[in-house]
């Protein structure tokens, strides 16, 4: 039907029914199942020939003249080849964008995917820990619309630069992975991260590092000049002679002590079994702390009085490590070699092989499973075979850190004349 469009006129409308204006061409009335009528202008975009429809209101909330006066509008525009719906859709589409741009950024989307994804991970605190300490602090308040490639390669850089090239990829993994998950959840999202970001291959990730016996000393010569936290010198100590992981050892809690063996609970142990270490006296030298006040328990490795676990590692090791170069430039040597906490443990393993341990025990130390039937059948603990191999170990560091005149290590003929 077309007519003037008028309140009278749109009032009489039934269900069903459109109203075509004879003034304004395309503009209209229709009338909704529920009775509502709504007002638009219909027209056919000159640079796609489609057929549009522009909502312009609904009666009510806008009058008819109010109505005309917008398809009047709309009409000069499409007569100008302008596309009135889409570029209203464009403007709703960028007022989206910069909504999502306020709402999600990198820290945003590192929180959500922790806690979908990270949160209850056998190594969701190493994830975590470095989006804190690696990604957070360089692109967190960034839009992941904003995001570009340079911003990943200079955050890339950066970490190579101070931690190593291994601990950007490992950075990058974790970046990749969080990315990936939220372009699942986000048509709006495309991650910056391509191939070719990597800063080593496969290979060279694989770390074979154990350190020598001059930089055992070096390390040791450190932490005895090192100020604060002071829990920490014991700490790293613990690394090598317990051949224990970082947060194996920085977890350490008294309830986990029983007489002469920690048990290191499945809960938080590599292969999810529990781990028995026998303390040595070089061990109890380290852990034998307790905090002020009386307490029933508490974290071996605390600066907080033993309520938390010690976690400032990244501040901690760099001070090392500028010791470490102090005192070698004042000796006239160059700067030591990268290496990181881990590379601890893996020397204590290869020490206990120069010590003559039974590489079978020596694995047990480390908390690795002996495979095949034997996993099954055997379920002897070792534990005296377990304390002689420690033993061994804290034996041979002591002579490394205080070697003979001679300035070499006999550790056999040291062991048979003990």
């Amino acid at each position: 039907m077309q007519a003037k469009i008028t309140k009278t006129k749109v009032d009489a409308m039934t269900a069903g029914q459109i109203l075509a204006d004879k003034e304004v061409k395309g503009f209209v009335a229709r009338c909704l199942d529920s009775g509502a009528v709504t007002y638009g202008y219909r027209y056919r975009d000159k640079t796609t020939g489609k057929q549009r429809w522009l909502g312009l209101g609904l009666h009510g909330s806008i009058t008819a003249d109010q109505a005309r006066a917008f398809a009047k509008k709309a009409a000069g525009e499409v007569a100008n080849k302008q596309d009135p719906v889409g570029e209203l859709q464009e403007s709703r589409a960028e007022a989206k964008r910069e909504r999502l741009a306020e709402e999600n950024t990198v820290n945003a989307v590192l929180d959500a995917f922790e806690k979908d994804h990270v949160d209850g991970l056998r190594s969701g605190d190493q994830v975590k820990r470095a989006f804190t300490v690696y990604v957070r602090p360089r692109i967190g308040d960034k839009s992941i619309y904003g995001l570009k490639r340079s911003d990943i390669t200079t955050m890339l850089n950066e970490i190579a630069t101070e931690h190593g090239r291994v601990m950007a990829d490992r950075v990058l993994a974790h970046v990749r992975k969080a990315f990936n998950w939220q372009m699942v959840q986000d048509d709006e999202f495309k991650s910056p991260i391509v191939r070719g970001m990597a800063k080593t291959k496969p290979k060279e990730r694989a770390r074979k590092r154990t350190l020598a016996d001059d930089e055992i000393r070096d390390i040791w010569k450190a932490l005895d000049q090192f100020e604060a936290p002071t829990c920490y010198p014991r700490y790293v100590k613990s690394l090598l002679l317990c051949l224990t992981r970082r947060n194996e050892s920085s977890m350490m809690h008294t309830d986990e002590l029983e007489g002469d063996l920690w048990t290191i609970p499945a809960s938080r142990y590599k292969n999810k079994r529990d781990h028995v270490v026998p303390i040595t006296p070089a061990m109890r030298a380290l852990i034998d702390w307790k905090p002020e006040g009386k307490r029933n328990s508490w974290f071996v490795f605390s600066t907080t009085d033993g309520e938390k676990a010690f976690s400032g590692f990244s501040k901690a090791k760099k001070e090392l490590n500028r010791i470490i170069a102090k005192n070698r430039k004042a000796e006239g040597r160059p700067p030591m070699k990268q290496w990181q906490l881990h590379d601890l443990r893996r020397t204590g393993r290869s020490l206990m092989s120069r010590a003559k341990v039974d590489a079978d025990h020596a694995e047990r130390c480390m908390g690795h499973v002996i495979g095949g039937v034997r996993e099954t059948y055997d379920r002897y603990e070792y534990l005296e075979e377990k304390k002689k191999a420690f033993e061994a170990l804290a034996g041979l560091v002591a002579l490394i850190l205080d070697p003979p005149a001679n300035n070499v290590v006999n550790f056999d003929e040291r062991r048979e004349h003990a």
